[in-house]
């Protein structure tokens, strides 16, 4: 069977200054925001090309608090899209705010600029884009809307760990950017973990004291805080994978160029290139029959996945966010013709060929083909 995602090789790469890490930690017994958080704070920045990362305990605790950071609360609305991960938009409501969704581009997946600027009223006081499946969504447009609007800019970064256009990365062109570490993300922790990144030093002190029971200092407790602090093992973990990243990414492109190469010559759809850099987190394919090519796949040994089979407005405890019929038609769509293909970067060019292989047959038997 080919995995979606294989973690072990993944840990086999990594396994001797992964363990020497965690035991370092373990003998000092230094467990909740120790040096190793710092460390990692500080190389996470770096990478990012940003002068602050605040490490948190996942990538819902690091919207979350990147909203109440910048102020916004009940009677602002943000912008954001359905085709995301339910923690998007959960992290609006947990900020108090209202969630206003629009629809993604057909090319991109990432949110359309026009349906943003569209939905900006007196009471927008941020836009949170998705850089989904690991593409930069058009930050250009993005953000000469949301600066001639004077709108705040979150970006959910949690897919998208280096992607870059113009010599930035992502979480570096708006006020925050957010990151997610969970163990599946291109990098991942070895359980949860999350991270803001900032130029500004201020929103970063806000941040830091945010996630430490809103302390300023032991036991002075100057705001309503959380416990959003990332543990030392995680940030011990993290830091050591960091140096591995640039490699991966590449190994991940790499790969996705050679699934664009192969699948050419198929009728399912292949992600469209924009001239930004994409960090294939998810290499996702459309097609008819969506739940038919992946059961045949998993006969044929291949494993699959869909990111995501529901908008957040079709799911029961979110529905309330919409009255009336919604009207998302691109992410409705998606949501019923995506498939992730495995990648990962032990994945070998055998096991690509042997993907798209499968894949091939299954669509010729089933004369599949893409609306």
């Amino acid at each position: 069977m080919i995995p979606f995602l294989d973690l072990k090789a993944q840990y086999r790469s990594v396994q001797d200054p992964l363990e020497e890490a965690v035991l370092d930690v373990l003998r000092s017994c230094d467990y909740v925001l120790g040096e190793p958080v710092r460390n990692f704070e500080t190389a996470f920045a770096q990478f990012c090309g940003a002068r602050e990362a605040i490490a948190v305990n996942s990538g819902t605790s690091a919207l979350h608090l990147a909203l109440l950071a910048a102020g916004i609360g009940p009677g602002d609305e943000v912008i954001t899209v359905p085709m995301t991960f339910v923690a998007t938009v959960a992290a609006i409501l947990y900020a108090g705010a209202t969630p206003v969704l629009v629809d993604v581009d057909p090319d991109t997946f990432t949110m359309d600029p026009m349906t943003f600027e569209a939905a900006i009223t007196p009471r927008t006081r941020a836009v949170m884009p998705v850089h989904l499946h690991g593409r930069l969504a058009d930050m250009d447009a993005i953000s000469e809307i949301a600066d001639r609007h004077g709108i705040l800019i979150i970006e959910d970064a949690a897919q998208a760990h280096g992607a870059e256009c113009g010599g930035r990365r992502a979480g570096t062109f708006g006020t925050m950017g957010c990151f997610s570490f969970y163990p599946g993300k291109n990098l991942g922790a070895c359980g949860e973990g999350g991270a803001i990144v900032t130029d500004d030093p201020d929103l970063a002190a806000t941040l830091r004291c945010l996630r430490d029971w809103g302390q300023d200092g032991k036991y002075n407790h100057v705001r309503h805080g959380f416990n959003y602090r990332m543990d030392t093992l995680q940030a011990a973990a993290l830091e050591v994978k960091l140096r591995f990243l640039p490699a991966w990414t590449q190994a991940r492109q790499q790969i996705a160029a050679l699934y664009d190469g192969l699948l050419a010559k198929t009728p399912v759809r292949t992600p469209q290139p924009t001239g930004r850099d994409h960090v294939y987190h998810v290499y996702a394919i459309c097609v008819e029959e969506r739940d038919r090519v992946r059961a045949e796949l998993s006969s044929a040994g291949v494993s699959t996945g869909i990111h995501y089979p529901r908008p957040v407005h079709t799911q029961r405890a979110y529905a309330a966010l919409v009255s009336g019929p919604a009207r998302f038609p691109v992410s409705e769509w998606l949501a019923d013709h995506f498939v992730s293909l495995p990648i990962y970067p032990e994945m070998t060019e055998q096991q690509v060929g042997a993907v798209v292989e499968a894949l091939s047959r299954v669509v010729a038997r089933n004369q599949v083909a893409v609306a």
